[in-house]
């Protein structure tokens, strides 16, 4: 069988990725963990409910249609298979998931496009596994793809242009926004604002969000430390309190969003080979990138927040280039001129994405005094004071031997939500940084599936007959 290019995720990186390809005549194989194209910032509802483009995206919506305009016609070109989950990649073959079918599989790649995008940022704050409080992109999920609030009373914590992106579109769906809990300082904001002259809009744009909060009576606390939620586990969320502007605080509410920007995907690249470099100023590990997108591995390219989040508009253009890189490297022209607008564009992007990284720090710090119950690994239930408490045995010396010892990123996420605050944790205990620490190691499946899933994509086939 004819090897196909795979590309893994169908928002603005792995759509814009495919209309590349299609372009050229190429019929890529497109896997996507949704009901339908269009990534987490355009996701679409898996049934249509009547809402317009505009009460789904707001200010976004003529690029989300855009795209899923772009999606539809390139759709007959494509193979493409929602709700499937790529879980393990070995060399150039992709493991996958196929859930609507309950069918494992393997697709034997002739290149490989990882747009895995980003997922949550989550502190492990005081109360944070009380029944109420949700991820920021939980909140967002369950707004758009359901038409549902997570609760009528509603606090926003955390920092980052999303928090006031879905504060307003719940604002908006009619839910009582009781707060943006914001823990930047307003001169931090402030004294970083001047990056965005590199892309004025963006500016304009997420000063729009501020103002329409205030409008619609939605205040704004800055500078926010010593969160709480609090409530019990059978009643779940009853008040947020914290510290902001030398004063107390508490907001009695019924649900809260927290989101401290969002964290790369990047398990599945690691998997392939590629390497991963600690980011300073994004807190986190990313794929080291020989260009824009090409990974150290041959035939690997990584388009999107996957790798180094930058935005949907960023990721748009990393998506093309990718399409372009590959297609140089199987021969294929490509038009040059298209491909320097592109990289000129996306200089700008990372400027401006770099001082909203100033602007909006993730607060590390809130860590320093984490008491020892404190759940910090929900899947494995491990508290911080158990990670601590392991780190005096001999031999754990990095975050690796904290997980052997201690179980933290074990679970059903396999670390995607606590790696990094295991990681700060240690930080601090061992007093080194991250080249010393290290990150968590992916191990497959990245995320849950079936054993048997498991099984049957690694039997044998002695006939040639599957993929």
């Amino acid at each position: 069988m004819k090897r196909q290019p795979v590309i893994v995720g169908a928002g603005p990186a792995g759509v814009r990725a495919a209309e590349t390809l299609v372009k050229a005549g190429l019929r890529p194989v497109v896997l996507d963990e949704g009901f339908k194209a269009g990534g987490q910032i355009y996701r679409q509802p898996p049934v249509p409910d009547g809402r317009e483009p505009e009460d789904l995206y707001g200010s976004e919506a003529e690029k989300a249609c855009a795209l899923h305009e772009t999606f539809e016609r390139i759709r007959p070109n494509i193979d493409y298979r929602p709700r499937t989950l790529a879980w393990n990649v070995i060399g150039d073959t992709v493991d996958y998931y196929d859930e609507s079918a309950d069918v494992a599989g393997r697709l034997q790649a002739s290149h490989l496009v990882l747009a895995t995008g980003a997922t949550d940022r989550t502190l492990p704050l005081p109360g944070w596994t009380l029944p109420g409080v949700y991820s920021l992109g939980g909140a967002q999920i369950s707004l758009k793809a359901h038409h549902s609030l997570i609760g009528r009373e509603v606090v926003f914590v955390g920092t980052g242009p999303l928090l006031y992106l879905v504060s307003l579109q719940y604002a908006k769906a009619g839910a009582d926004v009781k707060a943006v809990v914001e823990t930047a300082s307003w001169s931090n904001q402030l004294r970083h604002a001047s990056g965005l002259a590199h892309l004025p809009y963006a500016a304009v744009r997420g000063v729009g969000f501020m103002l329409s909060l205030r409008r619609m009576g939605v205040p704004i606390y800055r500078g926010a430390h010593a969160i709480r939620f609090e409530g019990d586990p059978d009643d779940g969320l009853s008040a947020v309190s914290f510290e902001s502007g030398g004063r107390s605080h508490q907001l009695s509410c019924v649900a809260a969003a927290m989101g401290f920007g969002v964290r790369s995907e990047w398990q599945l690249a690691e998997l392939a080979g590629a390497q991963l470099n600690w980011s300073d100023i994004q807190q986190q590990w990313v794929p080291a990138l020989t260009d824009h997108v090409r990974a150290s591995v041959d035939s690997l390219y990584l388009a999107g927040d996957g790798a180094g989040v930058c935005g949907a508009e960023a990721a748009e253009m990393r998506g093309e280039l990718a399409g372009f890189a590959l297609l140089q490297d199987l021969g294929h022209s490509v038009d040059s001129g298209r491909r320097q607008v592109l990289e000129k564009t996306l200089k700008k992007q990372w400027r401006v994405r770099a001082a909203l990284d100033r602007m909006y720090p993730v607060p590390m710090h809130l860590l320093d005094e984490l008491a020892e119950d404190t759940l910090v690994c929900r899947c494995e239930a491990i508290a911080a004071g158990e990670i601590r408490h392991i780190l005096v045995r001999p031999g754990a010396e990095d975050v690796n031997r904290a997980k052997a010892f201690s179980r933290a990123g074990m679970g059903r996420c396999q670390g995607r939500m606590c790696a990094l605050n295991v990681q700060a944790i240690v930080e601090r205990a061992k007093e080194q940084g991250p080249q010393a620490i290290g990150w968590q190691r992916t191990q497959p499946p990245i995320k849950p599936v079936p054993m048997a899933a498991m099984a049957d994509a690694y039997v044998p086939d002695p006939e040639g007959t599957r993929e």
